[in-house]
């Protein structure tokens, strides 16, 4: 009732504001990433790629395919999930897909992605659209997982890393158990999300088109080959010798960890630059290499597409009928 009463300007002036704090929020943070980095400073790493690496032209050319490829990938799948929502043509869905990365980029885990795109659609499709935003986001996470437990699996048996299974294993049986009794304490007490029931969701979920899932999963699979193969690739352009399957296992290893891990997204090149120093301490690789890898990888891949985005908040306007 009071948003209604508050004058068509005004409203018009505080959503403009909105938008204006989001796209400065996020180049803020990107500048603060770039220039007040503990682990490696912006000058650092301008010096020591221009010394160190071999970036011809076409090199350069081809790491922005593989960048441009990488969000092809996702604004595909994205659209993939959400026809069967509401169809969507490629062009709103990559104005979706690049907004929504602008508007989370500050966001704990990028929890903030999934009201940005629900905010294109009208309120009464936003809860499927949030539910099949998170479809979107478990498709890539399963990929992450399943070929990241095989590549530490591969990792761990090769190198001496120092693992107490043991604590593991109990700390893993221990999680088990907590979730199955959060499951039976659900089911039993009906638990709601904002109004939409466990039952509910149970019904979005099996009633989603099974094509569409597997459709999704191949593009969550085609895009992690993607970028973990220009990780690769920028490895060989520092003269790291290495061999593709060698760096897969760690690569894996690194996303697999790094993806479990809670942060704000703004930091995390800095976890995966962390996590990545670690693993690829036991192949003897200078970390000062590994640390510019993942900053120009968190560069190529999120801060120019966030700029794209930027565009796309400040044209953002809400359905019509709001």
């Amino acid at each position: 009732m009071l948003y209604n009463s508050v004058p068509y300007k005004t409203k018009q002036f505080f959503f403009v504001l909105i938008k204006l704090s989001i796209v400065v929020g996020a180049g803020y943070f990107i500048y603060e990433k770039l220039t007040n980095n503990n682990t490696l400073s912006f000058s650092s790493f301008i010096q020591f790629t221009s010394k160190n690496g071999v970036f011809t032209p076409k090199q350069v050319f081809f790491l922005m395919i593989l960048s441009i490829f990488n969000w092809f990938l996702e604004t595909l799948k994205w659209q993939t999930l959400v026809n069967p929502v509401k169809h969507i043509s490629f062009k709103k869905a990559l104005e979706q897909s690049l907004g929504a990365l602008t508007a989370s980029l500050f966001t704990p885990n990028r929890i903030g992605e999934y009201g940005a795109k629900a905010m294109y659609f009208i309120p009464a499709l936003r809860k499927k659209i949030m539910l099949t935003n998170l479809i979107s986001n478990v498709l890539q996470m399963s990929i992450t997982f399943i070929l990241g437990i095989i590549g530490f699996t591969v990792f761990v048996t090769k190198y001496d890393v120092g693992i107490d299974y043991y604590k593991i294993a109990r700390y893993v049986l221990i999680g088990l158990l907590i979730l199955v009794f959060a499951l039976l304490g659900i089911q039993k007490n009906r638990f709601k999300i904002r109004g939409f029931s466990i039952e509910k969701l149970n019904i979005f979920l099996k009633g989603f088109p099974k094509l569409r899932l597997l459709l999704g999963l191949l593009l969550s699979l085609f895009r992690y080959v993607t970028f973990s193969f220009q990780f690769f690739f920028i490895l060989r352009l520092f003269n790291v010798s290495i061999y593709y399957f060698e760096a897969m296992t760690v690569i894996t290893s690194m996303y697999l960890i790094s993806s479990i891990i809670p942060s704000i997204f703004i930091f995390d090149a800095v976890i995966k630059g962390s996590v990545a120093v670690f693993l690829f301490s036991f192949l003897n690789i200078n970390p000062l290499i590994i640390i510019c890898t993942v900053t120009l990888m968190w560069i190529l891949n999120f801060v120019i597409p966030s700029c794209f985005g930027s565009f796309y908040v400040l044209n953002f306007k809400l359905p019509k009928n709001e």
